[in-house]
């Protein structure tokens, strides 16, 4: 590999037709975001899809979209948490 490079001439794949079908193609329905998740998530994201035959990504994207569906008042989970816990506890 070359120390250096000249990209003088270069275009953005937006600019070259077949490279932009690609990208568009690749990107519909869906949007790159940059987060920070806790490691210990990350890990159970990777466990779960491993266990499952997914990508650690389609696992998270999987349980935000479960949980969208749900959409439960934040009191009503904690309810059904506490139950589960007293349950648990007898």
């Amino acid at each position: 590999m070359r120390k250096e490079y000249d990209l003088s001439n270069a275009k953005r794949a937006k600019d070259v037709p077949h490279l932009a079908k690609l990208q568009a193609e690749q990107s519909q329905g869906k949007t790159r975001i940059t987060t920070y998740v806790d490691n210990d998530i990350v890990e159970w994201l990777k466990a779960k899809g491993e266990a499952e035959g997914k990508g650690y990504q389609t696992i998270l994207n999987d349980t935000l979209r479960q949980h969208i569906r749900e959409d439960k008042p934040i009191a009503e989970v904690l309810r059904q948490v506490i139950r589960e816990e007293l349950k648990q506890a007898a």
